[in-house]
């Protein structure tokens, strides 16, 4: 009887991250034909069809999601033996999942990405960008991004940024066409652009000035699901917008945006990079650490500027 190999298991549960073999086989480095080979041999040796298939997409079926869910916490309790038995030796390697809001990567790209992947050429960058809060842990990333606020308490936070503001902003033709806010019931005569959250609702905003909450539910012109296509849409003066601070840093500076009723936009906890104290830290995990420490990103403006 042939012997499952680890190797196709590895491959299996890379197609059931990506739902798709060519992303599983750039996940791999290996070739799309042979990743689907791999697959294949599994299914015909297991008498089961793990994966359907059709042009362009890729789903598991109901017996295939039994066994990943099966096999992959043994994969991953094997693959932590391997790394402590060699971590006196080895340089960091492997696959780096980080899981991070949607534009976040993008603004620590060049800050902090870009000098891992030149320090450390063996690891392989993977970060999937998403609004939904996640377990890290049970989907199998090293770590993942995410607001102070946020973050699990039973996890260990490493500092990103400062803390951080949501603020309103517009653009000076727009104020000068609509009137500037002097408080924040004024918005209700503004056209707002807004946050769809991952739930399916729109973000109300939060705005606070000394004992005074207020969530604000706007007249909405347009929704979007991502900072960045906000941003563009408020630069584009089709309405008034509610964007965190990092996002905005230039064209705050160049006058392309103004912030109005900044007194009502208070400060809170900024971005952490997290994960689990309570199994091994990889060594590719904590050569990313050292590096936050290194560069002192936490403690700059944003991303140690």
């Amino acid at each position: 009887m042939h012997r499952t190999g680890m190797t196709e298991l590895e491959v299996v549960l890379a197609v059931a991250r990506r739902s798709s073999f060519r992303g599983a086989a750039l996940e791999l480095g290996r070739s799309a034909t042979a990743v689907s080979s791999a697959v294949a041999g599994l299914e015909a040796r297991l008498k089961v069809r793990l994966f359907n298939r059709s042009t362009g997409s890729v789903a598991m079926t109901d017996a295939g999601r039994r066994y990943v869910e099966r096999i992959a916490p043994a994969l991953a309790e094997i693959q932590r033996a391997n790394e402590e038995a060699a971590i006196e030796s080895d340089a960091p390697s492997g696959t780096l999942r980080i899981n991070a809001p949607q534009g976040v990567a993008l603004l620590l790209l060049e800050p902090l990405f870009h000098q891992y992947a030149q320090r450390y050429p063996q690891v392989f960058i993977d970060i999937v960008s998403e609004s939904r809060l996640i377990d890290v842990v049970a989907e199998g990333f090293d770590a993942g991004i995410r607001l102070a606020e946020s973050v699990p308490q039973d996890m260990i936070a490493v500092p990103l940024s400062r803390d951080l503001r949501m603020l309103v902003v517009a653009t000076p033709d727009y104020l000068k066409r609509n009137g500037t806010p002097r408080h924040p019931r004024d918005l209700l005569k503004h056209q707002s652009i807004g946050m769809r959250m991952s739930h399916g609702g729109i973000y109300q905003w939060e705005l606070k000035h000394k004992s005074e909450k207020l969530q604000m539910d706007l007249p909405v012109r347009m929704a979007l699901s991502e900072m960045p296509a906000i941003k563009q849409a408020v630069l584009l003066g089709l309405g008034i917008g509610f964007i965190s601070e990092w996002f905005i840093d230039e064209e705050l500076k160049s006058g392309a945006l103004v912030p109005v009723l900044v007194p009502w936009c208070q400060p809170f906890g900024g971005l952490r990079l997290y994960y689990s104290g309570h199994r091994f830290v990889t060594a590719r995990l904590r050569a990313l650490v050292e590096l936050i420490h290194e560069l002192r990103l936490g403690e700059g403006r944003w991303a140690g500027n």
